[in-house]
This record gives C-alpha cells, sequence and structure tokens, in this order.
C-alpha cells in the first residue's frame, strides 16, 4: 500500500512539473514577437496570398475572400495611402491639414482590417488552446496582415510604387511595410510615429508618460485599467465588443494626458477589438526592428508637433535609424493652440506646407 502511495504522490508531482514547465512557457512565448522581419514579402506567416482576389464592389477594397476594408477618398490625382493610428482606431473626417491639397492628390485614408467599417473576422475564441489562438490572431489580425493589407491595397490601385503617410501607430506599420516592401514605396511622410523601433524604455513608453500627467488621486484607477488592459493571460476569454470597451476607456487617458478631448474616443467609427491588441502579441514585449527599418529607401519625411513631447523621443529614433529620414518640428502660427499629436488638425497650413513641399 505504501508503495502505491508512493507512486501516486511521484505521478502527482511528475504531472505538476509538466503543468509548471508549460505555464512557465506559455508565459515566455506570449512575450515573443509573432512577427518576423521579412515574413510578409516571403509570404510566409499569412492566411492568404499577397495578391488579393478580384475586386467586385467599388466601394470597399477587397484583401482576402472574406475580408474587406471601408475606405474614404478625398482628392482627385496621385493617390496618397493613409495608415491610421490607435492601434485601431480609424479617423471620423478627412484631416484639415490635406484640404489645400486635394486637387493635387486623392488621399485614401481606409479603416484597417478588424476596425471601424471593415470586416471584424473574430468575434470571440472558443479555444483555449493558447498557442493556436496566438497564431490564428496574427495571421488573421496582427502586424503581419496590416503590413500585407498594405501591399494588397497598392496592387488594387495599380500604383508601382506607394506614396505613404502613417499617424502615430500607423507610422510604425507604415515603417514596417517600406521596410519589407522598399521597392514599392515612393516617398513616406510618419506623423509623431509610435515609439516601437526600440525596446521600451520610461521616456517612449506612453503609458507611462501619460500617467505622470494625471492627478494623483486618479491614478490608482488609471493603474488598475492599465493593468487589465495588459492581461493577456485572461485575453482569450474576451470578445471583440470586450475589448473594444477596454480600449476605449484607456483612449479616454491617453487623449486627456495629451490635451485633447477625451470625447474623441466615444465618436465613430468604432476602434478595434481584436485587431488593437493583436499587434502587441506581433510585437512581443521588448519589440527591437532598428534593423529592420534601415532597409528604407524611400525619402522619408518625419513630423511631430512642437508640443507633443510624448511623441518626440520615438519620432527623433525613426529619424536615427531610417536612412534619408528628414525630422520637422511644427508649430501653429495661432500661439494659443495646441501643437500636439493630431497636428494635422491643430495646425492644418503649417502641416499641408510641410507636406506639399515634400511632396512636390
Amino acid at each position: 500500500m505504501k508503495k502505491f502511495i508512493k507512486f501516486v504522490l511521484i505521478g502527482v508531482v511528475a504531472i505538476m512539473v509538466v503543468i509548471a514547465i508549460a505555464v512557465a512557457y506559455m508565459f515566455w512565448q506570449m512575450g515573443q514577437p509573432l512577427y518576423t522581419f521579412g515574413s510578409v514579402s516571403a509570404g510566409e506567416n499569412l492566411r492568404a496570398p499577397l495578391e488579393p482576389p478580384e475586386q467586385t464592389d467599388s466601394s470597399v477594397w477587397r484583401v482576402e475572400s472574406d475580408i474587406s476594408l471601408h475606405f474614404n477618398t478625398y482628392g482627385e490625382g496621385r493617390p496618397v495611402v493613409i495608415v491610421h493610428g490607435g492601434p485601431g482606431i480609424p479617423y471620423a473626417n478627412a484631416w484639415k491639414g490635406l484640404k489645400s491639397l486635394e486637387a493635387q492628390y486623392t488621399f485614401y485614408y481606409y479603416h484597417q482590417r478588424g476596425a471601424g467599417a471593415s470586416t471584424r473576422p473574430i468575434n470571440r475564441f472558443e479555444s483555449k488552446n493558447y498557442p493556436k489562438n496566438m497564431t490564428e490572431l496574427e495571421q488573421t489580425l496582427g502586424i503581419g496582415a496590416q503590413i500585407a493589407d498594405i501591399e494588397r491595397i497598392r496592387r488594387i490601385l495599380n500604383e508601382e510604387k506607394l506614396l505613404l503617410i502613417g499617424h502615430s501607430f500607423g507610422g510604425f506599420i507604415a515603417a514596417l511595410y517600406a521596410a519589407e516592401f522598399p521597392e514599392q514605396v515612393e516617398k513616406m511622410i510618419l506623423i509623431a510615429p509610435a515609439g516601437m523601433l526600440t525596446p521600451p524604455q520610461k521616456e517612449n513608453n506612453i503609458f507611462n508618460a501619460v500617467r505622470d500627467r494625471i492627478p494623483v488621486k486618479k491614478q490608482a484607477e488609471y493603474d488598475s485599467l492599465v493593468k487589465e488592459y495588459f492581461n493577456f493571460g485572461d485575453i482569450f476569454s474576451k470578445s471583440d465588443s470586450d475589448l473594444v470597451d477596454l480600449h476605449t476607456q484607456v483612449g479616454h487617458y491617453l487623449l486627456k494626458g495629451m490635451g485633447y478631448d477625451i470625447s474623441l474616443m466615444d465618436a465613430p467609427p468604432t476602434p478595434g477589438g481584436w485587431s488593437s491588441f493583436a499587434v502587441y502579441f506581433s510585437t512581443g514585449k521588448s519589440p527591437d526592428y532598428r534593423d529592420a527599418v534601415i532597409n528604407i529607401t524611400a525619402p522619408t519625411l518625419i513630423l511631430n508637433g512642437d508640443d507633443d513631447d510624448i511623441s518626440l523621443n520615438g519620432s527623433k529614433e525613426y529619424e536615427t535609424f531610417i536612412p534619408n529620414a528628414k525630422f520637422v518640428s511644427i508649430g501653429c502660427s495661432d500661439t494659443t493652440s495646441i501643437a500636439g499629436h493630431f497636428i494635422f488638425d491643430d495646425c492644418p497650413d503649417q502641416f499641408a506646407a510641410a507636406v506639399s513641399e515634400f511632396l512636390d
């Protein structure tokens, strides 16, 4: 009997060790980047080919058989593709700073997959298989999928080389596209691009920077919300709408910390849910894309608002590592206006002048 009990105890301990190893591996894997530079141009780890399917509806871009991207166009002339930030937050209106350029260019503001009015291919994960869910999330909504969509858009527009503008997190995605497909970008403008080229430090971590601007009595509430926002151990129990709500709550704080009205997060289009969080899995805990962006060959203009000190360090990183990049800080002629993260609306005349000079 004692031998049997001993045998059972050894078996239980062995099972516990195996479970502990599996859990440790899962959390280690959560910190590893799912997107690998060069994988998109090689056609790897994608849900569908880079060649888009036949376009049967002129009001959307059909990038996969079951995924379409909503877009709005303003102007006439050479196409310019605008990659929105967030992640996963499309713009409600055309930028004021591009209005005066609409006689020379057609500006395409598209909603990234999983955000706004574009297809939301994932509502909820039924499987409890964490690695399987991570792979599906990356292939369906991750950075690789977003980069692939820009290449599909280029092919749909039948443009040999793109004029590309990326704002905030969209600047990060646009830069990675230009690095993966350097021959397909003629010129690129990055506006306050997300500081994701190097592992996060206090000076380029927007969540830390915003916390310093929150009243002390609100910091505990903010800390709790950010902790839940990055609670990836429990994320696959949530639905797309759960994540939209969480993303919106955090967005309120970020907007307030940057000096803007928090109601901007409550206006349509609806932010991304799974698409907003998929990119965090894509980059892992310590993103480092310095060796990637040195492959960019397109002339690159990096714009940052004079008052947007939260984005400044990130913007300067792009200037450092992208060859043939030029950094310009923009202020408003109206000194009562903030020259902030949304510089294209804050200082439209100065923004238009900088963009026009660069594109022309």
